[in-house]
């Protein structure tokens, strides 16, 4: 008799712990949610990969696909409900605003603009003022040029002295060849020049004027979906903050699981853990917590962009973003 209960007992025993792990291993109403790139991923993506990984949109709840833009920018799939979320900048925002298309910015990734110009060492150039007579390979961005005049003009300089080749976007191969100075990122291009043995001169548009100091990249989702499902809004970002969080306290780690998402990063594994590497300080830098935005970042580019007849009406930008979605 007391085996058959000691066996029964057991049995119960065991039921119970499959039920318990089975309703922790499989959140109830999962809820299936997109979310579209910017660019093909880089390291500016990581924390996304690493939530998604590491279960942390599982554990809100999420089944999360993370997908590329395609012929459609990830603004225009957002924007249209395709996607719940995306990868944006702080300028495209604006320029959608201002056509009232409702994006809002969640958070941004990176928390100090990390791009600037570029230059071989030998070419000398340390400023702006020596652009002149020089070649600038452009990629087209709309912003480009009117910040490339604005940062001349301060330094005596005109932007009619440099002969603007268009169409570049591959640094290594066009740098002292095709331009003498480019726009590069420094968390890629800049690491890569140095893993490289590549000396450059380079002038980070930060330090040129405070309004460069702009958000790129930002997580962006469509204004109706932050109002009509904030629950969802919320679930999705506390997963990704932690997701960014792992990447800055386990940059290799993070690094490593980007390249099992990623396999054709394989091939500059180096790269992307020498980026990660950078990156890890520069996700929060000197924010209270990831992703945090501030109004004045957001107005005094806006109001620069006005300024310079790039948008054609003023607006306040309160709006086009929200740090309320972001975990305390």
């Amino acid at each position: 008799m007391k085996k058959v209960l000691c066996v029964l007992l057991l049995a119960a025993l065991m039921l119970a712990g499959m039920v318990a792990c089975k309703s922790k291993a499989a959140p109830k109403n999962t809820r299936k949610v997109r979310v579209v790139l910017d660019w093909t991923p880089n390291t500016n993506h990581t924390g996304l990969y690493v939530a998604q990984e590491l279960g942390f949109f599982k554990d809100a709840g999420l089944e999360v696909e993370i997908i590329q833009p395609g012929q459609n920018s990830a603004e225009q799939i957002v924007a249209s409900g395709h996607a719940q979320f995306g990868v944006s900048y702080q300028e495209s925002v604006i320029r959608a605003r201002i056509e009232n298309i409702p994006l809002v910015s969640l958070a941004a990734i990176i928390q100090h603009n990390t791009s600037g110009f570029a230059s071989l060492k030998e070419a000398g150039i340390t400023r702006p003022k020596l652009f002149e007579g020089k070649r600038y390979g452009s990629s087209g961005w709309p912003s480009e040029t009117e910040i490339l005049r604005s940062v001349m003009t301060a330094d005596s300089a005109s932007i009619d002295q440099v002969r603007m080749i268009e169409g570049v976007t591959d640094f290594f191969s066009t740098i002292g060849r095709e331009a003498d100075f480019e726009w590069i990122f420094w968390g890629w291009d800049g690491v890569e020049a140095q893993r490289r043995g590549i000396a450059l001169n380079y002038i980070p548009l930060k330090d040129l004027d405070p309004v460069f100091d702009y958000y790129t990249p930002v997580i962006v989702t469509n204004e109706k979906t932050a109002e009509a499902d904030p629950e969802l809004v919320m679930s999705f970002m506390a997963a990704v903050s932690k997701g960014y969080q792992y990447c800055i306290e386990n940059s290799s780690a993070a690094a490593d699981i980007l390249i099992k998402a990623v396999p054709e990063l394989a091939a500059n594994s180096e790269q992307v853990k020498l980026s990660m590497e950078y990156l890890k300080d520069q996700y929060k830098a000197d924010a209270p917590r990831w992703g945090e935005q501030r109004l004045e970042v957001w107005q005094r580019f806006v109001d620069w962009m006005f300024n310079k007849r790039m948008i054609m009406t003023g607006m306040k930008a309160d709006r086009m973003f929200s740090n309320e979605f972001l975990p305390e």
